[in-house]
């Protein structure tokens, strides 16, 4: 059984795999505004409205979706974070902020003029603070913590992705790490209202998307208003070729789909119902085909034995992979891509009503099918369906788990 499901593993990662490797490269050699199915390819995604929301409208959609599996997100933090109390994040939303007027105030040379930056800044609180309080006030959500009902969406993370696209907006142009900065700050944020128990994930990936679509419609609606006014000649990135090497690292989150159960011993079957991944990914391409990379994540599921859901307990896992990653440009925005991935996987201690699983560390495989949307040289989007060849938890058991992982990831790229 085993032996059949890595012959499926290698399978799977390898069909991704272009053929006549060499004999594609010249072809894509040509720069992709030359090739005439890129430009269909890409026309709507060059559109100004797709790139006003290409990334807020998909944030806000995902919170919605993963409304009903908040509680698992929440088990990762109770297992690893249950007494964590931070006031960072209260603060940590306007450093973007603070960062662009001290760079403004230096006289560093930015997209705006001071009086069209302000205004463009003025519409992107106004539309981001009317959006969250008007949520807030008639969705009634309880905040994890049970303090009050005002939960959804965050304003905190609203607020930081607001500011950390302001100051992209205005400064990115001068180096990829001015993004890279303002959105790590952004999406700590959000990460610690969670930890600080205070939002749900919804909540925080809702106000991320507001941010961002609040201050794309803000700068939107100055550019209206001012024209070519106050507006500096920025350097332009260049077009994304499709021969560019697709390396990145990311945020990984996902859904588990578990596939199948396993006897613990001869009295209990163990599986385990939906739940929830995080954690980091990222890769190193050699050329645009193939690269190495690893990936680490923590899980945590409901436990269902014999039948019956414990409802005190949950399965955690925190594996580390690492293997060869393959990509394919179906256009100088679009890839698809796959992995073929092996690694450890460590259960901690497993406390069912009657008995306890002892931990146990074990070897794992997995691979994968991705779509990914480059947005600039330096971000994308990634969807992905990923599956798992997982050891069992039990010594007792000699069978692998079979799990899907769907989710988002969102990258920097170099």
């Amino acid at each position: 059984m085993v032996a059949k499901s890595l012959f499926l593993l290698v399978g799977l990662s390898l069909s991704l795999i272009p053929s006549g490797l060499k004999a594609q490269t010249d072809t894509l050699a040509v720069k992709p505004s030359a090739v005439s199915h890129d430009a269909f390819i890409d026309r709507l995604t060059d559109s100004p409205a797709f790139r006003m929301t290409y990334v807020g409208v998909p944030l806000i959609a995902g919170g919605l979706l993963v409304k009903g599996e908040d509680d698992h997100f929440r088990n990762l933090r109770n297992d690893y974070l249950p007494v964590f109390r931070r006031h960072a994040d209260d603060y940590m939303q306007y450093l973007p902020a603070a960062v662009l007027l001290g760079m403004k105030a230096a006289g560093v040379k930015g997209r705006s003029s001071w009086g069209r930056m302000l205004t463009s800044d003025a519409f992107s609180v106004a539309l981001m603070a009317g959006a969250v309080n008007t949520l807030k006030q008639t969705t009634h959500v309880t905040r994890p913590d049970g303090s009050d009902n005002h939960s959804f969406p965050s304003g905190h993370t609203a607020t930081a992705f607001m500011t950390a696209t302001m100051l992209t907006k205005e400064y990115g142009h001068r180096s990829p790490w001015v993004g890279i900065g303002a959105y790590s700050v952004a999406t700590a944020t959000g990460l610690m209202r969670m930890a600080n128990n205070k939002h749900w994930l919804s909540d925080v990936l809702t106000g991320a998307g507001i941010g961002i679509l609040s201050t794309e419609a803000g700068y939107y609606l100055a550019d209206l208003i001012f024209r070519g006014r106050g507006i500096n000649e920025l350097s332009d990135e260049g077009l994304i070729d499709r021969t560019d090497a697709p390396s990145f690292f990311g945020l990984y989150m996902g859904l588990n789909i578990p596939l199948s159960s396993y006897d613990i011993n001869e009295e209990h079957e163990f599986r385990t119902s939906s739940g929830s991944s995080a954690g980091l990914e990222g890769a190193w391409f050699f050329n645009p085909y193939v690269g190495i990379g690893g990936r680490f994540t923590v899980s945590s599921t409901s436990i269902i034995v014999n039948g019956s859901l414990a409802e005190d307990n949950t399965f955690d896992a925190l594996s580390l992979f690492g293997g060869s990653y393959f990509s394919y440009p179906l256009s100088r925005r679009w890839l698809i891509g796959s992995k073929l991935l092996t690694g450890l996987v460590h259960y901690p201690r497993l406390e069912l009503t009657d008995q306890t699983v002892p931990a146990r560390c074990g070897i794992g495989f997995g691979t994968g099918a991705s779509l990914t949307f480059r947005a600039s040289h330096h971000y994308g989007v990634k969807l992905f369906m990923d599956y798992n060849l997982l050891p069992s938890h039990s010594k007792s058991s000699g069978e692998y788990m079979n799990q899907l992982v769907g989710g988002a990831s969102f990258q920097i790229t170099f």
